[in-house]
């Protein structure tokens, strides 16, 4: 089995549960596992077909968000076979990882995944509901809007992000209306924006904000399992 993955989470997820050798490319920004040695095969939005095509995959694992139709057509065009994952939710994220998994030829159920599967179903109710917004980009400046995954993590965690019933799920908001909305809290993630202490709390003076990981917030992977921790002490430190 040669698989090739465009997309981050699943090639963490595929590294580190698939037997040496089987992933054999994955995208320039895979960063997960720390050392992972496959060809690169340029970025999600962009992968160079030629050099998919050159490593003879069985599969290529990609996503509906992530990765552009026209690239994934190109692919199935020349006989490559494609899987497609939709995650918009965390039950989804988990049925999507074991479905990806099986493909890739993973015999047993990892313990990562059921570790991730215990961490959210054990989820105590939030004490309190708490309010934010979340840009995921500026210039110009962008949150999460309707039908994210990102977002259910949030909520189930206790957080209502403002924008969640947009008609658009990755809204471009101005600033001022983003400041006037006074939310409790906003969140700054590192990806794919890398909002730093330096950039990005400035532009929200008087309001609290915390600066979370992104692959805690917006990847489905081995990062499930510590995210609600993760993010929760994030949270907390900003409601202070």
């Amino acid at each position: 089995m040669r698989v090739v993955s465009l997309v981050p989470s699943l090639t963490e997820a595929v590294a580190v549960s698939a037997a040496p050798g089987v992933l054999v490319g994955a995208t320039d920004w895979c960063s997960h596992p720390a050392g992972l040695d496959v060809t690169r095969v340029g970025g999600t939005k962009n992968p160079e077909v030629d050099r998919i095509v050159a490593l003879a995959p069985d599969l290529v694992i990609a996503n509906e968000e992530e990765n552009r139709e026209p690239d994934l057509a190109a692919l199935r065009a020349v006989g490559v076979e494609v899987m497609v994952t939709e995650v918009r939710d965390v039950p989804q994220a988990l049925g999507e990882l074991a479905r990806v998994l099986a493909a890739c030829g993973v015999g047993s159920r990892p313990r990562w995944l059921d570790e991730a599967a215990d961490a959210w179903s054990a989820l105590p109710p939030p004490d309190r509901r708490t309010t934010a917004v979340v840009p995921i980009w500026r210039r110009p400046w962008m949150v999460l809007g309707r039908d994210t995954f990102a977002g259910d993590v949030l909520a189930r965690l206790g957080v209502d992000h403002l924008y969640a019933t947009h008609e658009d799920r990755y809204p471009r908001i101005p600033l001022d209306e983003l400041r006037a909305v006074a939310p409790d809290v906003v969140v700054l993630p590192d990806e794919p924006y890398r909002f730093t202490a330096d950039d990005g709390p400035e532009a929200f003076a008087g309001l609290p904000c915390t600066l979370v990981s992104g692959r805690h917030l917006t990847w489905y992977g081995p990062s499930l399992a510590d995210a609600p921790r993760m993010l929760s002490e994030a949270l907390r430190a900003a409601r202070r």
